[in-house]
């Protein structure tokens, strides 16, 4: 076996069953960091000496990753960060004048406003196909949701992103077009109107209204009315906090809904 006690950055530590494993880690400028877990004491080794090379070395860049490196590649994020900022951030970030780059792969980047630094240096982004999310006491929370996109939301109808970049993430890059569940925005011989929609078996038109307002609690309003008629669908309803209670109510009595709702009988 390999002697550890030549083996610079490298532990050796056990699994609960028994069986060993090797820690490598490595200290720079007083900051002690964990570099990973490796099944030999070699690999361990090496990727101290691969961490070695990236924070002794200003001409290292993340295009000299191999996929052979010991390092996986967010860790080489972190410590090229490190290295360039003086800051040491946990999670895959690069530090830029205004705004941070999030690596979750070499080909994989987002790009945020430096406002939300804080949060995304302890909470790690998770991709499963185009969803993204975080871990967040125990749930999984998309970060759509820290723009106001409800989960429903839909690129290109209820958002956009200004540049065309879904990928980038800054504030000023996202529009939301629809903030409320079953609302349309749509334009009418120059005038913005809403359309209102629900789905049954099918989509059904609740109507058209002149204020989001008017088609959200038309929603809300056709949601109660199928509900009473016996459609087994947990409906979410719309809150919208900037109507009073006799504000809300006010609209929900006037509002017209389509007599195809108003009259359904269901199979």
């Amino acid at each position: 076996m390999e002697n550890l006690s030549t083996l610079t950055g490298v532990q050796t530590a056990t699994y609960k069953d028994g069986s060993t494993y090797y820690r490598s880690s490595i200290t720079h400028k007083g900051k002690h960091i964990a570099l990973g877990s490796y099944d030999s004491p070699l690999m361990a080794h090496a990727a101290y000496l691969e961490a070695r090379g990236i924070l002794d070395n200003p001409a290292w860049s993340l295009d000299d990753w191999k996929k052979d490196y010991a390092l996986t590649f967010q860790k080489c994020v972190i410590l090229v960060n490190f290295r360039d900022q003086g800051v040491y951030i946990g999670t895959p970030i690069l530090l830029k004048k205004d705004y941070f780059l999030y690596y979750l792969s070499y080909n994989d980047i987002l790009t945020f406003d430096i406002d939300d630094l804080f949060y995304y240096s302890s909470h790690s982004i998770m991709r499963r196909g185009k969803h993204l999310f975080v871990a967040d006491y125990g749930s999984q929370l998309s970060i759509l949701s820290r723009y106001n996109i409800p989960p429903y939301g839909v690129a290109g109808r209820d958002y956009r992103f200004i540049n065309g970049d879904p990928t980038d993430l800054r504030y000023q890059n996202i529009e939301i077009i629809n903030r409320f569940r079953g609302v349309r925005l749509y334009n009418k011989k120059g005038f913005q109107r809403y359309k209102s929609v629900i789905h049954v078996k099918s989509t059904y038109v609740i109507g058209h209204y002149n204020s989001e307002y008017e088609a959200a609690i038309a929603y809300n309003k056709a949601a109660d009315i199928l509900m009473k008629k016996g459609v087994n669908k947990n409906y979410e309803l719309n809150y919208i906090e900037d109507l009073s209670p006799k504000d809300y109510a006010d609209i929900y009595t006037r509002v017209k809904i389509s007599e195809r709702i108003l009259k359904y009988q269901g199979t």
